[in-house]
């Protein structure tokens, strides 16, 4: 049952990284008066923290404005100081579901409330599927050179003439480990069968390179190192043999998963992987007044430039909508 009493407001923005600050400021600044739900921690399938996957990265050298670089946390803390600079209000719970049937739209949030918004933004974004190893984990938080990012970290002077590891055998793989054969002494992509998922064209893109090498059958037993990774244990899945691999470098590179897992039932359209479908270059969806921004709605580029983007483009599709609807 809705909540008749709820106040309605002029847009709801969810999720709490490039996509959704961003959008945040452009919707305040354009006096829609936002509401952020930026979530709460939790461990699915990895760590999912308000403010995003930038929460994880040490270094960001590949920003505009940055010329020293910054890390992730403080981009992070930077442009949501902006957006509530503007008045954009900040609500740390989740949005558990959607009823997108009848609008004002009515949304649940993880403390038992009801939100009703005449538009909605969702930028809940993606999150790397990881190994799930304790030190794995830890390392990726505190920049110990375990990363889901090759084009965000690859370039950082700490891999640089490196021998560096990428666990996976899919395209997405084979791009990040190619773009590592530029920085690195060799590049190990550990698979763990005898055979790549890749495209051809992309796996031998890679192997085309004298620096690249891959390990068949071998799957990361455990990462090793206190404050920087050393190495990894591998085990050979056909034989089991053990054996140990030096490292200054591990990415993980073996899929994402977009937090769309509350949308179930909305209504609003996913692809076959779970990504929100976009309509043309615009951010919104199939349901009038619902949009979606950065890579929550996109598993090609997933960089914090282009998620902020997307999320300025949502903010100014969704003023335009309100105001084309009489809301404005």
């Amino acid at each position: 049952m809705t909540d008749s009493t709820a106040t309605t407001e002029q847009v709801v923005i969810i999720g709490s990284g490039p996509a959704g600050w961003t959008a945040a400021i452009y919707a305040a600044r354009a006096q829609l008066n936002p509401v952020c739900y930026i979530g709460v921690p939790k461990q699915d399938p990895g760590p999912i923290l308000p403010g995003g996957q930038l929460m994880l990265t040490t270094e960001v050298e590949n920003y505009p404005g940055f010329p020293d670089g910054v890390t992730g946390p403080e981009m992070m803390a930077m442009i949501q100081k902006q957006a509530e600079r503007f008045g954009t209000r900040v609500f740390g719970e989740d949005i558990v579901r959607c009823d997108f049937s009848s609008h004002p739209f009515t949304l649940h949030t993880s403390g038992g409330k009801q939100v009703r918004a005449k538009a909605v933004i969702i930028a809940t974004g993606a999150t790397a599927n990881w190994l799930n190893q304790e030190n794995e984990q830890r390392l990726a938080r505190s920049g110990g050179g375990v990363s889901a990012c090759a084009v965000c970290d690859g370039a950082l002077p700490a891999f640089r003439d490196q021998p560096l590891g990428v666990v996976g055998g899919g395209d997405t793989a084979m791009e990040e480990a190619t773009y590592l054969t530029k920085f690195a002494s060799t590049v190990y992509v550990i698979h763990r069968r005898d055979e790549l998922r890749a495209s051809k064209i992309m796996a031998d893109r890679f192997m085309g390179h004298p620096n690249a090498k891959v390990l068949w059958n071998k799957v990361v037993t455990e990462v090793r190192g206190d404050d920087k990774i050393t190495g990894v244990e591998l085990e050979d899945t056909v034989t089991g043999e053990r054996s140990t691999l030096e490292l200054a470098g591990l990415f993980i590179a073996i899929g994402h998963t977009p937090t769309t897992r509350f949308l179930q039932g909305s209504g609003v359209d996913l692809d076959e992987d779970g990504y929100i479908r976009l309509n043309s270059r615009s951010s919104a969806t199939n349901i009038p007044g619902v949009f979606a921004a950065g890579d929550v709605a996109d598993h090609e580029y997933r960089q914090a430039i282009t998620a902020a983007g997307m999320g300025c483009q949502a903010a100014l599709d969704a003023e335009r909508w309100l105001a084309a609807q009489g809301h404005g």
